[in-house]
């Protein structure tokens, strides 16, 4: 059985599951069994909404600056830099001047990704 079918590419923006979460913020997902990976990209100065799920994410910025919303807090972030968020913790991303790439790793996997749509999903 080949793996192939296992192997992506940061760049490659034909794979994943296409979501486009709010204006100027969309995403490619990637679902495995116990894990799930979202490489989202924000647009400049663009935001997505507050939000939260029982899933624990990670997040990693790749490229650009951005302020992480996380619990009432806001926290610059710049690339290289890595968090993580709770099970039911509010939060939400707002790119800098350049906007922002972040690679996002939620477990278990969140089911309103494993299909292409709209929003956040949570609540």
């Amino acid at each position: 059985m080949s793996q192939s079918k296992e192997f992506h590419n940061l760049d490659n923006e034909t794979g994943g599951i296409f979501r486009e979460l709010a204006a100027g913020v969309t995403t490619r997902i990637f679902a495995g069994e116990q894990a799930m990976l979202s490489i989202v990209t924000i647009a400049p100065d663009a935001a997505g909404e507050l939000h939260q799920h029982p899933e624990e994410q990670w997040g990693v910025l790749l490229e650009g600056t951005a302020v992480r919303i996380q619990g009432g807090e806001e926290i610059p972030v710049r690339k290289g830099d890595f968090w993580r968020t709770p099970g039911g913790v509010p939060h939400t991303m707002r790119a800098g001047p350049e906007g922002a790439r972040v690679l996002d790793i939620f477990s278990p996997p969140r089911p309103e990704y494993r299909v292409a749509g709209k929003g956040f999903g949570g609540s």
